[in-house]
């Protein structure tokens, strides 16, 4: 496993695959011999992110410390930058290459080129409704607006592998395309880049199903736990200043409250009858908006009615 302080140099060397996600990351060349930490963070680049992804496509390893230090702007350059690589060069240079390494007016080498521009457009679907639907989705959450009913998961369920059209296009040409001399050449580089272009697909589609994918469900989390505790301020904020706020007497009833008093032991604490304890917790109620024993003791906590460390928790 690759760590911090190994020279990036030394991952290159080991791993010249690494060089095509360098630039998705948006690391130049030239770092000389300086640690993947060093060039990291002068070229602006979550170091933790970028070995996590490095570490899974290289060795598989997909135990990391803690998915809530992932960087997901930088998971985020990453994917984007990988499509355009893959839908702006990847795809048309090798729609390139065959159509050098074909003769276009023969009918096989047209139901090839049919083949290969079917695939072309089911990757190319696939990557848009990421940009259009996924990643806006996640962009909201990172900004805390999060919108819609889209939750990761709905993605998730129909995120698959898209690469069944190339291995159909692999196996009709090296069974079925006779060719020779030149052409020949042609056709067998061209599938060396196809091979090379399937296995890069493979890992793209694995760190968005093994890295991508939790570190936003680790987001979706938070933002809900951040949208649950901005509500529960707005709720103590809008009754400090309303005018229907608790009367003193109202507040000496939910401390009695918070302290596990019954109606009676109420009643005799504060010299007034049950039935004005009860008229005062139903008015505290629609005050409130808060019914359970939990709630009123988190709102008595908070206005500072009684200490935390009186409250049996």
């Amino acid at each position: 496993m690759y760590e911090a302080d190994d020279s990036m140099i030394s991952l290159i060397r080991d791993n010249y695959s690494l060089l095509q996600s360098l630039g998705a990351f948006g690391i130049n060349l030239g770092f000389g011999d300086k640690t993947v930490r060093e060039v990291c963070e002068e070229q602006g680049v979550d170091t933790y992110t970028y070995l996590a992804v490095v570490n899974f496509t290289i060795n598989g390893y997909r135990d990391f410390d803690d998915v809530s230090k992932l960087s997901i702007p930088t998971l985020m350059h990453y994917l984007k930058a990988s499509h355009e690589y893959f839908l702006g060069f990847q795809l048309p240079t090798i729609r390139k290459e065959l159509v050098d390494a074909l003769d276009e007016k023969d009918n096989l080498a047209r139901l090839i080129l049919k083949l290969y521009d079917d695939y072309a457009r089911t990757i190319r679907s696939h990557m848009k409704y990421e940009e259009k639907t996924v990643f806006p989705y996640v962009e909201a959450l990172l900004a805390g607006q999060p919108t819609g009913n889209y939750d990761i998961e709905t993605y998730s369920k129909h995120h698959g592998q898209t690469d069944s059209l190339l291995r159909e296009l692999k196996s009709i040409i090296i069974k079925y395309l006779p060719s020779d001399g030149l052409h020949n050449n042609l056709l067998s580089a061209c599938l060396y880049d196809i091979y090379n272009n399937e296995a890069w697909l493979s890992y793209h589609a694995d760190v968005e199903e093994s890295i991508f994918i939790p570190a936003i469900r680790w987001l979706e989390r938070k933002s809900k736990q951040s949208d649950v505790s901005a509500k529960i301020t707005s709720m103590i904020s809008q009754n400090a200043n309303n005018p229907d706020a608790l009367s003193d007497r109202e507040k000496d009833v939910v401390v009695s409250l918070v302290q596990g008093m019954t109606n009676k032991e109420i009643a005799d604490h504060l010299c007034i009858s049950i039935n004005t304890v009860i008229t005062h917790r139903r008015n505290i109620a629609r005050k409130l908006q808060i019914h359970s024993p939990a709630g009123l003791t988190i709102y008595a906590i908070v206005n500072h009615l009684v200490d935390i460390s009186s409250v049996r928790l």
